[in-house]
C-alpha cells in the first residue's frame, strides 16, 4: 500500500538559516517548556550576568514564571511568548529556560508563517529537540541544539560550552569539534562549588566511514514523539545526533534507535553521531557498541560516540538543519559543521 505524506516522501523545504548574533542584540527568554520559576535565583544572577558579559541583552518573555502542576504553564501562554519573540524586529535570538516534557504541545497551534517569515536564532536542548525538528521541517528554519538559560548560571567550568556558543551563533565560520579535556555529571545547580570533573577519553569510533549531509536529531525520545507526524524531518542525506538522559538505560536506547531504523525513509541517513551518555544509564562503551553492531542496517554507516553534547556538561551548540562532515577512518575521528 502507498504511504500518504510519510517521513520518506514529505517535501524538504531549503534550509534557511537565521543572522548571527551580534554585540548589543537582544535575546529573549521564554519557556516552551518548564518554568523559569522553578530556577534559582543565584543561578539566573549569574546567567543574566554571564549573557551580558557576551554583549546580548536579554529580555524576557510575559509568561515564562508561571508555574502549573507540571512545573510549566498553560498552552496559551507558552505560544504567545513564542509568538511575541518571533514577531518583534528587536529579538534576534531566543533561547529556552529550560527541558522537560510538554514541547510537542505546541505544534499543532505554532504559527509556522509567522516563523518562516521572521528567522532568526532559536536555541535549547532535550525536550526543546521537538521545536527544533518541527520548525525545520515546516518551514526549513535551522535552528539550534544548545545551552538553555538555565546552562547558563553554572559558575565553573563553562568555557567549553561558552566557546562552542559563540563560534555556532556569532560567526558562519566552520567548526571544527574537539572533545573536551574533562566532563561532568553533578548536579551543580545544587552546590555550585561541589563540582566532581571526568578526564574524557575523546570520541570513539564504533564504525569507520566518512559522511557528510544534514543534521538532525538531538535527544532520540524526543524525536521519537514526531515520528508518523506532519513534525518529523525528512531524513534523505542525514547525519543524525542522537543522545538521551538519565532516564534511558542502555536498553531503552537500543529500542529508540531501532524504531528510527524502522522509519520508511531511514536509508537516507548517512552517519550517526552520539552524544555522551550519564552515569545513571549506566550505558558502558562496550554496551553501546554492542547495540549498534547487532544492527545490520548500521553496517555501512559511520557511527561515532563519546561527542559532547546531551544530559552532561560541557556541551557544544549545533545546527539542527545545518550541514556536518564526518570521517572516523585509520584512527582520526574529524566532525565539522561546514553550514550553520
Amino acid at each position: 500500500m502507498k504511504q500518504q505524506n510519510s517521513e520518506s516522501t514529505r517535501e524538504k523545504i531549503p534550509a534557511l538559516y537565521p543572522p548571527k548574533l551580534q554585540a548589543g542584540d537582544e535575546m529573549r527568554i521564554i519557556a516552551p517548556s518548564r518554568s523559569l520559576g522553578i530556577i534559582g535565583q543565584d543561578t539566573q544572577h549569574i546567567a543574566n550576568k554571564r549573557l551580558a558579559d557576551v554583549g546580548l541583552k536579554i529580555t524576557f518573555g510575559k509568561h515564562v514564571q508561571e508555574t502549573d502542576a507540571f512545573n510549566s504553564s498553560s498552552i496559551e501562554s507558552r505560544l504567545e511568548d513564542m509568538h511575541d519573540a518571533f514577531r518583534d524586529k528587536n529579538v534576534k535570538a531566543v533561547l529556552t529556560v529550560i527541558g522537560g516534557f510538554n514541547s510537542n504541545q505546541l505544534l499543532k497551534y505554532l504559527d509556522w508563517d509567522l516563523i518562516q517569515n521572521n528567522p532568526k536564532i532559536f536555541c535549547g536542548y532535550s525536550d526543546i529537540t521537538a521545536l527544533n525538528n518541527a520548525m525545520f521541517t515546516k518551514t526549513g528554519l535551522v535552528s539550534y541544539s544548545g545551552p538553555h538559560y538555565s546552562t547558563f548560571g553554572q559558575e565553573l567550568y563553562f568555557d567549553y560550552t561558552l566557546n562552542y556558543f559563540k563560534q555556532c551563533l556569532f560567526s558562519d565560520d566552520p567548526i571544527t569539534i574537539e572533545p573536551s579535556g574533562q566532563w561532568s555529571d553533578d548536579e551543580w545547580y545544587k552546590n555550585q562549588q561541589n563540582r566532581s570533573l571526568i578526564p574524557n577519553q575523546g570520541f570513539l569510533a564504533i564504525n569507520n566511514g566518512v559522511a557528510s549531509g544534514t543534521l538532525l536529531g538531538a535527544n532520540i525520545g524526543t524525536l521519537n514523539l514526531l515520528q508518523g507526524t506532519e513534525y518529523f524531518p525528512n531524513l534523505k542525506n542525514s547525519i543524525l545526533f542522537l543522545e538521551d538522559d538519565s532516564e534511558s538505560l542502555a536498553h531503552t536506547f537500543d529500542r529508540d534507535l531501532q524504531s528510527l531504523i524502522h522509519l520508511p525513509g531511514f536509508s537516507g541517513v548517512k552517519g550517526i553521531i552520539i552524544g555522551r551518555f550519564q552515569k545513571a544509564s549506566h550505558t558502558t562503551n562496550e554496551l553501546l557498541a554492542k547495540i549498534i553492531k547487532t544492527k545490520k542496517e548500521l553496517a555501512a554507516l559511520p557511527v561515532i560516540a563519546g561527542v559532547d553534547f546531551g544530559h552532561t556538561d560541557p556541551k557544544i551548540t549545533f545546527p539542527v538543519g545545518g550541514e556536518v562532515i564526518l570521517t572516523a577512518q585509520e584512527g582520526t575521528i574529524a566532525l565539522v559543521l561546514t553550514k550553520h
